[in-house]
């Protein structure tokens, strides 16, 4: 153990127990949070299962890191959802769900870490941008993602400022196509001319290596990092 504990929401599949996967190799402590999340036998890794949506959530990760490790170093806001509609077609159902996750959840579990994180001088959060909302494209329409990643942003930025004095850097990372176990790989044909200029959809362990490096550079904060195969600079 290095001694180091993370928190990591959205971590039952895909980038999120990758997340928890590397930072475990790292020797960090985890407490993994997700909607929908069984029990570890690995008891440097503490899971809840809550729903990121309610304040309540919050206090129970937080209390759960400090009841098992005493500390909290880094938190990994990684849950998020993406419905990709035609604006027109978006329901009070659909923005209360993005909304509450991408936003709410955020915000009141960031509030309490960084208030743990601030009394002792000293953590680092790392926003997940949604994949696919970071250019606009007519054959996925993603406004809802577009508005709360605008927001996850700006607050990065934001919030990198008013804490910095108390030690606590504050980052994100904006995947651009990224191939899960959610679809095949022949599935990402249909991007054609999308594709970045790699000519490849990048790979979950490409996200979670961008998070790992923004954690070794200590004097790196408001940083927004794409991991995106140079999707919105290329041609």
């Amino acid at each position: 153990m290095t001694g180091k504990v993370a928190i990591i929401t959205g971590s039952s599949r895909g980038i999120g127990a990758r997340l928890v996967a590397g930072y475990r190799r790292e020797g960090w402590g985890v407490v993994a949070s997700a909607r929908s999340i069984g029990p570890s036998q690995d008891a440097d890794l503490v899971t809840v299962a809550a729903d990121i949506t309610q304040r309540a959530t919050a206090e129970r990760v937080v209390d759960a890191a400090l009841r098992r490790f005493g500390r909290i170093d880094t938190l990994v806001n990684n849950a998020g959802v993406l419905i990709s509609k035609p604006f027109t077609d978006y329901t009070a159902a659909d923005y209360a769900a993005v909304v509450g996750v991408n936003l709410t959840g955020f915000f009141w579990l960031t509030q309490r870490a960084v208030e743990e994180m601030a009394s002792r001088y000293g953590g680092h959060i790392v926003n997940i941008m949604a994949t696919l909302a970071g250019s606009a494209n007519s054959g996925t329409p993603a406004v809802l993602a577009a508005l709360t990643n605008g927001a996850l942003a700006a607050a990065t930025r934001s919030l990198a400022i008013e804490y910095a004095s108390y030690g606590v850097r504050v980052n994100a990372v904006w995947p651009g196509i990224i191939q899960t176990s959610v679809y095949s790989p022949e599935g990402y044909d249909d991007h054609g001319d999308r594709l970045p200029s790699l000519g490849r959809p990048g790979r979950v362990s490409d996200v979670v290596d961008g998070v790992l490096f923004l954690e070794s550079l200590s004097y790196i904060t408001g940083e927004i990092l794409r991991v995106d195969g140079e999707q919105i600079a290329g041609p």
